[in-house]
C-alpha cells in the first residue's frame, strides 16, 4: 500500500483571512505558495478546533444503537451513531461518554477510539473521533436536542441491509460501522 511522504513541504501560508461568518460556521480564505513557486487561493469551512465524536455502543455482541434524528443539511430524518462536539478541556473519550449519556440514556464503562476521521479535508478543518462503547449502563444527562431522538437498535448480522437503507446514508456513520465491525472481528474476547 503507498504511504503518504510525512516530510513533503507544506504550501506557505502568504495571507489567511475570515471572509464569512455565522452562527455556525466560519469560512476562510487562505492564499497559498508552493513549493514549486505557483500561488492558488483556497477557502475552508473552519472548525471549532475541538473536534467531535461518533460513538458505536454495542450493548451485546450482537448488537449496536443508532438514532435517527433530523437533519437540516438534507431536511430528512436520517439514521446514524450517536455524535457530537467535544466540549472545552474534554477528552475525546469523556465527550464519547457524554454523547451517550445525552442522546441514547447509557454510560459506558469501556471506551475504545478507534480512529479519526476528516469530512472533505480539502474544504473543512474539523474531525471525527469514532469511539467504540461497551459494558453499557443505563444513565442519561439532558441534551440539546430539539425533540427527543429515536433510539434504534442495529444488528451485525444485517449490517448490509442496514447499508441499503435510504435513511442511513451519512459517510462517517458508514465508516464507523466498518470500523467497529473490523475491531470487533480482530478482538472477539471483547466481550468476554
Amino acid at each position: 500500500m503507498a504511504q503518504c511522504d510525512g516530510d513533503k513541504e507544506k504550501p506557505q501560508i502568504l495571507e489567511q483571512k475570515l471572509v464569512a461568518e455565522s452562527r455556525l460556521f466560519k469560512i476562510e480564505q487562505l492564499d497559498l505558495q508552493f513549493s514549486n513557486g505557483e500561488k492558488r487561493t483556497y477557502e475552508r469551512m473552519k472548525g471549532g478546533g475541538r473536534g467531535a465524536v461518533m460513538v458505536v455502543a454495542c450493548p451485546e455482541p450482537d448488537s449496536f444503537y443508532l438514532i435517527r434524528e433530523y437533519c437540516a443539511g438534507t431536511h430528512d430524518y436520517q439514521l446514524g451513531f450517536p455524535k457530537g462536539l467535544i466540549d472545552p478541556g474534554e477528552t475525546v473519550v469523556e465527550a464519547a461518554n457524554r454523547e451517550l449519556q445525552e442522546e441514547i440514556g447509557f454510560k459506558a464503562a469501556r471506551l475504545i477510539p478507534l480512529k479519526t476521521v476528516a469530512l472533505a479535508p480539502g474544504y473543512f478543518s474539523a474531525t471525527m473521533h469514532i469511539v467504540l462503547a461497551l459494558d453499557l449502563t443505563a444513565s442519561s444527562l439532558p441534551g440539546d436536542e430539539p425533540e427527543p431522538l429515536e433510539l434504534v437498535i442495529g444488528q451485525w448480522q444485517q449490517q448490509f441491509e442496514l447499508l441499503a437503507q435510504s435513511d442511513f446514508t451519512e459517510a462517517r456513520s458508514i465508516a464507523a460501522l466498518f470500523l467497529a465491525r473490523d475491531y470487533l472481528d480482530k478482538h472477539q474476547d471483547v466481550f468476554k
